[in-house]
């Protein structure tokens, strides 16, 4: 069959493009022919997960979905009637000093003793083996004294730790941010370690954006990058790079970029955005 001449060029021009093809891959991979700019989804700048040390009903949550919260603001409560009591003996006992004055009182009567027998000894009018008696009922007195002044140390450290005990069984948020979701309702027993609330900071925003090494390159922290909102409320918002990764997506050829991003408005964290790839100029 012979091929006229259009038909001829259309088949040369297509072997061409399949034979060019790899290379055009290639090319792509390694950034050569990459888009200015790359699609991403904001996310919350702080985001945790708030959890008991220990087991315990929950007697108190003054917060619910939605609300604000600050930073080191209790979220949560557990029953702790029982440590309050506990914490009162403990802090009665340390603050009793009535032990080591009466050791002190009991030391000084021995050494009185002791002072009065050495010098009947010196005029005979006392034995050695009295003396020695004397000297070992200091000693023991010294001994008992310190022994006061232990114990009294070792409430003191027992009350601290029962005040730590306490503080561990109130949930206080560790960043300033938004109840996203309660786990638990008052009432209800919580194990170690179950997740009870959420709190997410959503102003500032973050992006971590996938750019080509190429242009990644050239992106420093500190570099602002325009990012712009999807539809249905577009908007275009300069951001500050904080972050760019130090280890590249081999199979992608990309690099991570973390822009913060201001979120006045308070949008939602989970949106599409599109990052611009290249640095805004500053003014």
């Amino acid at each position: 069959m012979t091929l006229t001449l259009p038909k001829q060029a259309f088949v040369v021009a297509l072997l061409a493009v399949l034979c060019l093809w790899p290379f055009v891959q290639g090319a792509t991979g390694l950034g050569l022919m990459s888009s200015t700019a790359v699609r991403a989804i904001t996310k919350p700048s702080g985001d945790v997960t708030l959890s008991f040390v220990q087991a315990g009903r929950l007697s108190k949550m003054p917060f619910k979905d939605g609300d604000r919260v600050k930073a080191e603001q209790i979220v949560a409560y557990l029953d702790d009637r029982a440590e309050r009591a506990r914490l009162a003996q403990i802090k009665a006992q340390s603050e009793d000093l009535t032990q080591i004055m009466a050791s002190q009182a009991s030391l000084a009567q021995k050494k009185v003793d002791l002072k009065k027998l050495t010098k009947a000894a010196q005029l005979f009018a006392a034995t050695e083996l009295e003396v020695e008696h004397a000297q070992l009922d200091v000693r023991i007195a010294e001994l008992s004294l310190d022994l006061a002044r232990f114990e009294h140390d070792q409430a003191v450290r027992q009350l601290h730790e029962s005040q730590i005990r306490i503080d561990q069984m109130q949930l206080r948020s560790p960043i300033s941010g938004i109840v996203a979701q309660q786990h638990v309702e008052t009432g209800e027993s919580v194990n170690a370690l179950e997740e009870v609330m959420r709190v997410v900071l959503t102003d500032p925003l973050w992006v971590d954006a996938s750019i080509p090494i190429v242009q990644a390159a050239l992106i420093k922290p500190g570099a602002q990058l325009n990012v712009t909102f999807y539809p249905p409320d577009p908007n275009t918002v300069t951001g500050r790079v904080i972050h760019v990764a130090a280890v590249a997506d081999a199979a992608s050829n990309t690099l991570t970029v973390r822009i913060e991003v201001p979120n006045p408005s308070k949008r939602p964290a989970g949106e599409h955005v599109q990052v611009q790839c290249t640095p805004v100029r500053e003014e």
